[in-house]
Order: C-alpha cells, then structure tokens, then sequence
C-alpha cells in the first residue's frame, strides 16, 4: 500500500525558486491564488519571507531538480545604497501586492455572498407567489393560474441566457415546507426539462405542474396532508386523494392538459407501482416522469420529520440502488449527472482529508461541485466557496452523514436539516475579472 509521505519544511532563508511549497495559512493570510505552488520568482520568494513564518512545508518530489542553494558568505556582502534602495522598491512592490491579493478575496468574498443574497431574495419572493396562487386557487381560479404561470416564465426567463447554470443551496429557513417543496420540485424539474430537450410550451406546463402538483392537499385534512409511515389503510387511502383533488383545481384554474396531466402522474411510476392509475411509463408524459422522480427525490431529503431525512448524496444513491425501476431510465440518468454526484447539501470529505459541505452544482461538470471547506485559520463568515473545477490537485474522496463529523466541523459547516436550493449563473460565482 502506497503511503503519504511525511511533510518536510525548509526554512524560508534557504527557499528557491523551483521549490513546491504549501502555505498553512488561511486564505486571506497571503496574496497568493493558490495555498500550494511551485515557486517561479525571486519575487515570490521575497512575498513568502515577509508573511513572517520561519519556515514553511515543501514538497521535493513536486520541485524542480535540486540546483546548488546560495553560499552563506555571499549573504554578509555588503549592500550598496542603489541595492539598499531596490530592496526598498521590491519591498513596497511586494507590499502593494499582498494588499492587491487581499483586496481581490475581499471582492470575490463579496461577490459570492452577494450571489447567494439574490439567489435568497428570488426565492422568498417565489415563495410569496406561490402562497398567494394557492390562497386564490379555489376562490380565484383564474387569477391563481395567472400568477402560477408568470412565476413559471420568471424562471424560465431566467434559465434562457447563455451562461452555464448552477443549483444553488440556501440557508436555513428558505421558507416554509409546503413553498419550499414546490418550488425545489419546480426549479429542478425545470432545469431537468431543459437537460432533456423540453422547450416551449411542453417547458412551460412542466413548470406549472411540478409548481402545483401538489395543489390538491388543500383539500386535504392537516392530519393526512404529509405522508406518514404510520398512516392506517384509511388514512393512506384519504391522503392518495390529493392527487384527484389536485387535477379537478387544475381543471377549476383552467391550466393546460399538459401541465393538468402533469399534476396528475406526479405519484405515477414507470413500474406500474404508483396512483392513482397505475399507469406505466409509456402512458405517462415526459413531465410526469420528470416531476415523479424530482419529487420523490425532494420527498427523501426534506421528510415531515428532519429526523429521518436522508443527505442529498444517500437519497441520490438509494433512488438509484433501490427504486430504480421505479423511474425511466434515461430521465433517472440525466437527473444524476444534473445533480452530481454530491447534490448541493452534501457532507463530504476531500482527497486532503479536509471536510466540505458542497453548496453549488454545475451541471456541466458534475464530478467537481463548489464546496465551503471547514478551515480553522479561517472564520466562517470570510470563508470562499472553493471551486474543484479550479484545484484539480482536489477531489472528494467519500460522502458521509453530519453525525459522523467533528463537533466543531459540524458548527462550521452546519449542515441544513432541511435543503433548499435554487439556480443562479455560474459566472455569478467566478472571481472578479480584476482580481
């Protein structure tokens, strides 16, 4: 078995350029772009001495081959005053940018805070019209409709630029369980529907019936409105009514066949397992197969009770492992290559043993989320998302539960009991392009 070696240092009188060298400094405590590179200038050499450490961690099967290290008597030369005053130059040089350096984290820190702001804002303002369609849906049928599909083009108005996408994990408390579950079935679906091929309007119904799918629980009493392993036959029977209930609002709001019949296979398996029909995938529409997966994925992250729900990452794999059959297999492979590997919401540990909660999912590179990594040298509030699409030296190495991290690694990281996400463009999340 092939072993780590051990760490070696050097002191930082005796550093040369070619020397790989790693910084065990938080982030902001240096101007580098990265903690770990290979030195390629006097200059850096001059940076690294004036961060005040007496030595620092090299690693030499990563250094350029061995070149003689300078004689310690031509350190004690004397120093004319024209090299006194370019060692005066180079040291504010050098000063200016560790200054530029700290001041581009600060920026991509404030762009990134302010990414998630909007992404916050944009979901709470969904969660209010959504509230509000639902309120009117019985009473005002048609104005309900009206608000549930301008809120669906908002977000399709959105998704349209060129740019890549991201799903985007939120705080704590997005919103309330019923808002919150509609609408992380809605972007999902929406974002799963573009990965496809959906457009227009086949697009657009799929976005009003993953937003309303769940509209018939209105009717519903509160005690059955949330599916309970305990619920007698009865009780299974009255909450399976949702379902119907939901397609007679559709048809009371006017909504179009397709997002109607949407509504009403959201329950539905390709197995023929589901209800209320029991229909099979080939009599289901491409957005009822969307919505049914989306939703049961929803379902096992965010149950009635946080206690017994499942990382992003274990619902992800036991919908694959155990319920495969369950959902069209094409539509279950592209949600998985979507959502990544390690959905936003996700505890893993990196390559470097450190841990991470990941917090945005590009789609296009699935296999490298953003992640926040618990760093004690750095405070919570200044921590950078870290993009493993930028550090290909890192990789996630295995998920795991919350319980299964360090106390302290668990106050940093806090992993949500509930997750919510949403999409925001991933050049929102890039570096400043000043920095």
């Amino acid at each position: 078995m092939k072993t780590k070696p051990d760490p070696q240092y050097v002191d930082v009188a005796h550093l040369r350029v070619g020397m790989f060298v790693h910084l065990d400094v938080g982030w902001m405590g240096h101007p580098f772009p990265l903690s770990s590179f290979k030195i390629a200038s006097a200059d850096q050499i001059s940076t690294i001495r004036e961060l005040g450490m007496a030595r620092v961690r090299y690693s030499p099967e990563r250094s350029d081959p061995e070149v003689p290290l300078q004689p310690a008597s031509m350190a004690t030369l004397p120093v004319t005053e024209a090299a006194n005053e370019a060692a005066n130059e180079a040291a504010r040089a050098e000063a200016e940018a560790r200054e530029a350096g700290l001041r581009a984290r600060r920026e991509l820190l404030q762009s990134q805070q302010a990414s998630l702001r909007q992404c916050e804002r944009q979901f709470a303002e969904a969660a209010k019209a959504y509230r509000q369609a639902v309120d009117l849906c019985s009473a005002q049928p048609q104005t309900a409709r009206e608000q549930s599909e301008a809120l669906v083009d908002g977000f399709l108005n959105r998704m349209s630029c060129a740019d890549e996408i991201c799903i985007r994990l939120l705080s704590e408390g997005a919103g309330d369980r019923a808002s919150t579950h509609a609408l992380n079935v809605t972007v999902t679906s929406l974002l799963l529907g573009k990965a496809v091929g959906l457009e227009g309007q086949e697009l657009a119904d799929l976005g009003v019936g993953a937003l309303l799918h769940d509209i018939g629980k209105i009717e519903l009493p509160d005690r059955v409105r949330y599916k309970d392993d305990t619920f007698s036959a009865a009780q299974a029977r009255l909450y399976q009514e949702h379902v119907n209930h939901g397609v007679n609002l559709a048809r009371k709001m006017n909504l179009s066949a397709g997002a109607t019949l949407a509504i009403g296979q959201h329950h539905e398996h390709a197995d023929g397992t589901g209800f209320p029909q029991r229909a099979k995938a080939d009599r289901m529409t491409q957005a009822g197969r969307i919505i049914a997966l989306v939703n049961r994925y929803d379902n096992l992250c965010n149950p009635p009770s946080p206690a017994q729900a499942m990382t992003p990452h274990e619902a992800l794999s036991y919908i694959f492992a155990q319920m495969k059959a369950r959902y069209d297999a094409a539509m279950l492979g592209a949600f998985i290559k979507m959502m990544g590997v390690y959905p936003p919401g996700s505890v893993v540990q990196l390559t470097d043993d450190r841990y991470a909660l990941v917090v945005s999912v590009n789609s296009a590179r699935p296999l490298k989320p953003r992640v926040v990594v618990h760093d004690v040298r750095v405070p919570r509030a200044e921590c950078l998302v870290l993009d493993l699409e930028e550090t290909p030296e890192l990789g996630v190495r295995r998920s795991l539960k919350p319980q299964q991290l360090p106390r302290a690694t668990l106050d940093y990281l806090s992993p949500r009991p509930r997750i919510s996400y949403f999409f925001e463009r991933a050049r929102e999340l890039a570096p400043p392009e000043a920095a």
